[in-house]
């Protein structure tokens, strides 16, 4: 399977097929996060940035950017996205010890920087490739109760409940797929109807 997402990325756009990116991890330690590439080389981060923290400063649910559409992905990689397949890769993360299977999602530097005191016990635990708030809502919950439920995670962790999470993950990644292809088929432009010949002067002809 690797291969031939690995092949599927070469195909499609330029550039390495793997994407390494810094993150914050277990007890605040940075490491280079593995990701099959799912972006054009050199795509803008600042967005990214404003994105986030318009998520932390409100109230919102943390749905994605790329929920509507964005065009710095490249063609199947929002498939790859929503799949989680993208981040197969983190394997190699796991291997190195700088991961675990189960765990909080591991964040970027300028995420944490935002941090109040209280939120930075989600660093307690090990970052992992799935973990209680995605199987618990994920882009439905808020950015406080992502953090709360990390921090749950953290205080609570076991073998059992990882056992738990791990049996959720799959089910909860075939509804974010379906999900996801009905939000971007409600996005689609609807095919123009033709402009009906002789029809009555005072009827206007309405667009969708």
């Amino acid at each position: 399977m690797a291969v031939l997402i690995g092949v599927i990325i070469r195909l499609v756009s330029k550039g390495p097929i793997l994407f390494q990116q810094e993150r914050v991890g277990y007890l605040g330690e940075k490491f280079m996060c593995l990701k099959f590439r799912t972006m054009f080389v050199g795509a803008d981060t600042v967005s990214h940035q404003g994105h986030l923290h318009q998520l932390i400063s409100s109230d919102g649910p943390m749905i994605k950017m790329d929920a509507h559409g964005d065009s710095r992905i490249i063609l199947f990689g929002r498939w790859l996205r929503s799949s989680g397949l993208d981040e197969l890769p983190q394997l190699i993360n796991v291997l190195r010890a700088e991961m675990s299977l189960v765990g909080p999602r591991p964040c970027l530097a300028y995420e944490s920087d935002k941090y109040l005191p209280w939120q930075k016990e989600r660093f307690q635990a090990v970052p992992g490739l799935t973990g209680l708030w995605q199987v618990s809502g994920k882009n439905r919950t808020t950015f406080v109760e992502m953090l709360c439920l990390d921090i749950k995670y953290a205080r609570t962790k076991s073998l059992w409940l990882d056992l738990k999470i791990i049996l959720k993950t799959i089910p909860v990644l075939m509804i974010q797929m379906w999900d996801s292809r009905k939000k971007r088929k409600s996005f689609l432009p609807t095919a123009q109807p033709k402009a009906v010949l002789q029809a009555p002067p005072d009827q206007s002809i309405v667009f969708p």
